[in-house]
C-alpha cells in the first residue's frame, strides 16, 4: 500500500480531482468534506472519505479519528485544501465575514496541522502540503477576506517549516496557484449575496461587474487551468524526499510573483488595480 493522503475541502473543484487520481494511482487516499451529501458521493465512487468541517472543532478531531482507523493510525501526507473566498470592499464587509473566513481558511487548517504533526513525528515522517494562491503574494480590489486569509497562510506555513526545520522528519510546502477550474466562483457569489449591500455601497458599479463574472460558467481568464495544473505539483512533493517549500502553478502566479520582487510597490499597485 502506497502512502495514505488525507485531503480537505474533496466536494469539488481541486480536492476532489486530487483526490480521485490519487485513489486511481493506488495511494491510500482519504477524502474529506463538511457536507454528508457529498461524503456519501464520494463513498459511492469507492474512495475513503470522512465528514470533517474545518469550522467545527469536534468535527475535525472527529473527523481526524476516523481517518486514523481506516490508515492503521499513519497520516504521510497532509493535504489542507479546503478554502473559498468571500468577495467585497473591506469597507462593506462586516467583520463577522472576516471572522469565517478566516475560520475556514486558516483557522481549521492550523487544528488539523496541530493534530497531525505529533502523529508524524512519532511514525517518523510526514508531509504538510498548503493549498494557497496567487493572492497570497499579491493582493486585488474586492478580494480583501480572501487576500488576508492567504498572506496569513503563507507566513503561517513559512514559520511552520522554519520551526520544524531540519531536526524533525516533516516537510512542509505550499502550492500557489492562480485561476483554476472549480466551482470557487459560485461559492464567492453566495457569500457576496449573504454580506454586501450592493445598492448603498460607493462601490456599487464595480460590484456589478463582480457579479457578472462571479455568475460565468466559462473560465474567468486566459489563464486558467484544469485542477490536473495543481496535482502536478503535489505527485512531485509526495514522491520527493525533500520537496521544494514553495510551487508556483499558472502563468498568473510566475508573473505577479516576480513583479512583485520586481516593481516598487506604487508601481505594482497601478497594475493591480486594473483588476476587477
Amino acid at each position: 500500500m502506497k502512502e495514505t493522503i488525507l485531503i480537505t475541502g474533496c466536494s469539488s473543484g481541486i480536492g476532489r480531482f486530487c483526490a480521485e487520481q490519487l485513489h486511481a494511482a493506488g495511494y491510500n487516499v482519504i477524502a474529506s468534506s463538511r457536507k454528508p451529501e457529498d461524503v456519501a458521493e464520494l463513498q459511492q465512487q469507492g474512495l475513503n472519505c470522512v465528514r470533517l468541517d474545518l469550522d467545527d472543532t469536534s468535527s475535525i478531531h472527529e473527523g481526524l479519528k476516523e481517518c486514523l482507523a481506516m490508515s492503521g493510525g499513519r497520516i504521510d501526507v497532509l493535504f489542507n485544501n479546503a478554502a473559498y473566498g468571500q468577495p467585497g470592499a473591506l469597507e462593506d464587509l462586516p467583520t463577522n465575514a472576516l471572522r469565517q473566513q478566516f475560520e475556514t481558511n486558516l483557522f481549521g487548517w492550523h487544528e488539523l496541522t496541530q493534530a497531525v504533526i505529533p502523529l508524524m513525528l512519532k511514525q517518523g515522517s510526514g508531509k504538510i502540503v498548503q493549498n494557497s494562491s496567487v493572492l497570497g503574494l499579491v493582493a486585488m480590489k474586492y478580494r480583501g477576506a480572501y487576500n488576508a486569509s492567504k498572506f496569513a497562510l503563507e507566513g503561517y506555513t513559512d514559520t511552520l517549516r522554519l520551526e520544524l526545520g531540519d531536526d524533525t522528519p516533516i516537510h512542509v510546502s505550499l502550492i500557489e496557484p492562480g485561476p483554476i477550474e472549480s466551482h470557487f466562483r459560485e461559492n464567492a457569489k453566495r457569500k457576496f449575496e449573504q454580506y454586501i449591500d450592493l445598492d448603498n455601497s460607493r462601490h456599487h458599479i464595480s460590484y456589478r461587474k463582480t457579479l457578472d463574472r462571479l455568475g460565468k460558467s466559462s473560465p474567468s481568464s486566459k489563464f486558467t487551468l484544469p485542477p490536473e495544473a495543481v496535482l502536478k505539483p503535489l505527485k512531485e512533493i509526495i514522491a520527493s524526499k525533500r520537496p521544494k517549500p514553495r510551487y508556483y502553478v499558472t502563468q498568473p502566479t510566475y508573473i505577479f510573483g516576480f513583479l512583485r520582487r520586481l516593481l516598487p510597490t506604487r508601481k505594482l499597485d497601478q497594475l493591480l488595480s486594473k483588476s476587477v
